[in-house]
């Protein structure tokens, strides 16, 4: 199932970046939307920067759902961000990985300029190898996915603000 989710803020590519690599960010994140518990890495690979997010999640999902993946969900985010072009925007690979369970995807996140200003997208394909029920699950994925996107766009916006 296709997810595709945009995020706007009043600051330059570079300044959300930054946002971005600064891991203490990304903790607040985490516990932004409740993660129970969470490990954070941020590392330069070459001209890449590698961001890990692994995080324990409740399970918040609806009662035919949970019997599928339990209580807690741990779910590995990993973003590979190549270098900024000559206008300062820059791309990512993104895998998310919902640990243990056959469920996970993979797209891209875009950062470029708009006006002085940046506009984050990201795009990804939902996938839960679950025969006959896995197209049922992929919605709540998507529902959950998109959430965590909005309260990280909101911690976002608050960082930025100062």
């Amino acid at each position: 199932m296709e997810l595709h989710e945009s995020l706007e803020y009043d600051a330059d590519p570079g300044t959300v970046f930054a946002m971005l690599c600064d891991k203490s960010w990304r903790e607040d994140v985490c516990r932004d939307v409740h993660a129970l518990s969470f490990d954070v890495s941020v590392r330069q690979e070459g001209d890449a920067v590698v961001i890990r997010t692994k995080r324990t999640m409740p399970a918040e999902v609806p009662d035919a759902v949970k019997t599928f993946v339990g209580d807690t969900i741990v779910v590995e985010q990993v973003e590979t961000w190549g270098p900024a072009g000559t206008d300062g925007r820059r791309c990512a690979d993104l895998v998310v990985d919902v640990k243990g369970k056959p469920a996970g995807m993979v797209g891209t996140v875009t950062l470029e300029p708009v006006g002085g200003k940046s506009h984050e997208v990201i795009r990804g394909d939902v996938t839960v190898r679950i025969p006959f029920v896995g197209g049922r699950i992929e919605p709540e994925i998507v529902k959950a996915i998109r959430a965590a996107i909005r309260v990280e766009g909101e911690a976002g916006r608050v960082y930025l603000d100062g």
